[in-house]
C-alpha cells in the first residue's frame, strides 16, 4: 500500500534517555494488533517518520487485515500463545500492544468472556518482552476501566484518572484492561520493564470497522446515515434513548498520544488519552445528518445494549505532562470518517475484509 505523504501527528520530543530520537529509526519496533484499526494506522504512521524496521502482528489472516504495508514484516500470530509472544517479541526495541478481542457497546456486552481471554495476550506478551529484553512495553487501555458508579449521569464530570478505584469497571472488558494495567505495573516494580499505559476514549476515523457488529457509535451512525439515505427510508434506529454522552478522539490524536506518552520519561502510570469533547449521541446523530445534509426520523431502540449514561476524559494531567491533549474537533473528525465510510459503501466494500491494499 502506498503512504499518504500527510502527516499525521507531531512529535515533540527531539532526546530519549539523552538519546536522538533518529538514531531509533533503526531499532525494531513491534506492534500488536497491527492488522486492526489503531494499530494499522500506528504501522502507517511509523513509516512516515522513517522508521525502517517494524513487525506488524495480528491475529487475523493477512488478507483480512484493515491495513498492510510493504516494507514491515507482516506476521500472523496468536498472541493469547507465549510461544506466539516469543516469535513476535524477539529481537523488539519497543512493543506496542494495540491487540485485544473487543468491538463496539455491542460486542463486549454480549461477549464478556472472549473479552477476558484478551488477558492472555497483555500477559504472555510481558513475559516475553521480558525474556528478550525489550526496552519499553506500551499497553492500549481503556476508559471502561472507570467505576461504574461515576458515570450513572449523562451530565457526567470528566473521568479522572484516579476514578478508577475503588474498582467497579464495565464487567468483562473493563475488568481485562484494569488487570492488566496492573500486570504492566507489577512488571515494572519488580522486573525493571519501562511500561507505559493509555487509556483509550472512543478512538474513530477512517479505516476502521463500521459493520459487522463490532463497529462503535460513530462509525455505526456513520452507516446507518448512509444506508437510510441509499436506500430512501429516512429513518434511523438509535440505541437506548440518545442521551447517553460520550467523548470521541479522532484517529491523528490518539497516534500523537500515544507515542508521546510511549516516549515520555515520566508518565508512568495509566493516563487518560482522550477529548474533553462531550456530546450525547442524539447530538452526534446531529453532526452526521448534517455532514450527509439529510434528516432523519429517529427510532428509540430501549432494549439495545447502551452502556453507562455518561464517560467523558479529564485532561488535567496529560497537559500537565505533555503540555498537549486530544484538540480535533469532533465534526472535522466525523466529515473525514463519514467520507471514507461513504465510499466503502458506495462501492460494495465491507469492513469484514482488508479494503485499503494497493
Amino acid at each position: 500500500m502506498r503512504l499518504n505523504k500527510r502527516v499525521l501527528t507531531r512529535h515533540p520530543f527531539a532526546l530519549l534517555n539523552g538519546r536522538p530520537f533518529s538514531r531509533m529509526k533503526d531499532s525494531l519496533i513491534v506492534v500488536c494488533g497491527a492488522g486492526g484499526f489503531i494499530g494499522g494506522h500506528l504501522v502507517a504512521d511509523l513509516l512516515r517518520q522513517g522508521h525502517t524496521r517494524i513487525r506488524a502482528v495480528d491475529l487475523k489472516p493477512l488478507h483480512r487485515w484493515y491495513q498492510k504495508f510493504d516494507g514491515v514484516e507482516n506476521l500472523s500470530l496468536d498472541l493469547q500463545e507465549l510461544d506466539a509472544c516469543r516469535r513476535a517479541t524477539k529481537g523488539a526495541h519497543w512493543v506496542y500492544n494495540l491487540a485485544a478481542d473487543m468491538g463496539g457497546m455491542g460486542f463486549i456486552e454480549k461477549n464478556k468472556a472472549l473479552c477476558m481471554m484478551t488477558v492472555l495476550i497483555n500477559t504472555h506478551l510481558l513475559k516475553a518482552a521480558r525474556e528478550h529484553g525489550v526496552q519499553r512495553f506500551f499497553f492500549a487501555s481503556s476508559a471502561c476501566v472507570y467505576a461504574h458508579d461515576k458515570q450513572t449521569d449523562p451530565n457526567v464530570t470528566g473521568l479522572k484518572e484516579a476514578d478508577a478505584y475503588p474498582a467497579m469497571p464495565e464487567d468483562g472488558y473493563g475488568w481485562e484492561k484494569l488487570f492488566s494495567e496492573r500486570m504492566c505495573r507489577h512488571y515494572t516494580e519488580d522486573f525493571g520493564l519501562v511500561t507505559r499505559v493509555a487509556r483509550y476514549h472512543n478512538v474513530y476515523g477512517p479505516h476502521g470497522t463500521y459493520d459487522g457488529g463490532r463497529e462503535k457509535a460513530p462509525a455505526a451512525i456513520c452507516r446507518k446515515v448512509i444506508a437510510a439515505q441509499m436506500s430512501g427510508q429516512h429513518e434511523i434506529e438509535i440505541w437506548g434513548n440518545g442521551e447517553q454522552t460520550r467523548s470521541f478522539m479522532f484517529i491523528d490524536d490518539c497516534l500523537h498520544g500515544t507515542q508521546a506518552i510511549m516516549r515520555s520519561e515520566t508518565i508512568d502510570f495509566p493516563i487518560n488519552l482522550g477529548s474533553e469533547e462531550k456530546v450525547s449521541i442524539n447530538q452526534l446523530v446531529d453532526v452526521v445528518e448534517d455532514i450527509a445534509g439529510i434528516k432523519l426520523q429517529r427510532r428509540y431502540n430501549l432494549s439495545a445494549p447502551k452502556g453507562v449514561n455518561g464517560r467523558n476524559s479529564e485532561n488535567t494531567i496529560i497537559r500537565q505532562y505533555l503540555g498537549w491533549e486530544p484538540s480535533i474537533a469532533l465534526r472535522t473528525g466525523m466529515e473525514k470518517t463519514y467520507a471514507w465510510i461513504h465510499d466503502q459503501m458506495k462501492s460494495g466494500s465491507s469492513k469484514d475484509s482488508v479494503v485499503n491494499l494497493s
